[in-house]
């Protein structure tokens, strides 16, 4: 792995933890669904211009459009839009914590359903993972933590899990950024029905509102998705989300830079095995690649 791809895979994990302290903002002064739903539909429509721009096509193969679909469904709508419900009253540090769990779900559904070989390191990584989840959790419940909020990110990492999964494969063919930018589409479009069945959509204006949109709407939503296949593309998808060792620690020191949160001494041993956890399943899954 050479320093450019360090610096990439550097760069996206910054971006995609960040995405959590500006979801906090933004819910600050924003109904969420809403918020989420006109969110995607700007990203949705610079992604796809940007892709058309570069020669990309909309005749995407079938599997393409099952992958477009699902992740729309599933990332954009359930995972994204769970979160920032929960993130009315759920800290984004935690809401990071439990977001980063979803390479251990990967690695944990695998191993059990499909049979992946993880060897000792991978299965040391994955219970050491979980075990820093129960001890941050554990804390948090103790000092009275919205469960309600944590289900829904929970429900929501979940999601994105099934959703990567079910895809194993599924996105190769090219049309990468415009496969994005429908998907972004295919999210705004669920999240606008469910903005106005379950909520009342409203925005106070504020500085700090439109910077955290603005901010999530091209660095995470664009940027990061951008980097993010530039690198699988240098690296390879299995050693380019090594990277995602790093979301624990980026997501609650952002969260605690930005917005004051307090970090405890469990959050931060918990913290602590859960990036070695996610960075030992990553490892031994980069090891057990076929050659």
């Amino acid at each position: 792995m050479d320093i450019r791809a360090i610096g990439m895979g550097l760069a996206f994990a910054l971006m995609w933890s960040s995405a959590f302290t500006s979801a906090r903002i933004i819910v600050a002064d924003a109904s969420p669904l809403f918020a989420l739903a006109l969110r995607f539909l700007i990203s949705g429509l610079l992604g796809v211009a940007i892709a058309a721009i570069m020669g990309q096509s909309w005749r995407l193969t079938r599997m393409q459009w099952y992958a477009t679909i699902l992740f729309g469904i599933c990332q954009n709508a359930l995972y994204l839009g769970l979160n920032f419900v929960a993130m009315q009253t759920v800290e984004a540090g935690l809401a990071a914590i439990i977001a980063s769990t979803m390479p251990l779900l990967v690695a944990l559904a695998s191993w059990l359903i499909f049979k992946e070989r993880l060897g000792a390191l991978g299965i040391a990584g994955l219970f050491a993972g979980l075990a820093g989840v129960a001890l941050i959790m554990g804390a948090r419940i103790n000092a009275g933590v919205d469960l309600f909020g944590v289900m829904l990110c929970g429900i929501g990492v979940t999601a994105l899990a099934f959703a990567t999964l079910a895809l194993r494969g599924a996105t190769t063919g090219g049309n990468f950024l415009m496969v994005v930018g429908l998907q972004m589409l295919v999210g705004s479009a669920i999240l606008a029905v469910a903005a106005i069945s379950f909520e009342t959509p409203y925005i106070n204006p504020s500085w700090p509102l439109f910077w955290a949109f603005a901010y999530t709407t091209l660095v995470p939503g664009l940027a990061a998705t951008l980097v993010w296949f530039l690198l699988v593309n240098r690296i390879g998808a299995i050693r380019a989300a090594t990277f995602h060792f790093l979301n624990p620690f980026f997501g609650v020191a952002i969260a605690a830079v930005l917005l004051g949160e307090a970090l405890g001494p469990r959050d931060i041993l918990g913290v602590t095995i859960i990036t070695a956890g996610i960075l030992a399943v990553q490892l031994a899954r980069q090891n057990n690649k076929p050659a």
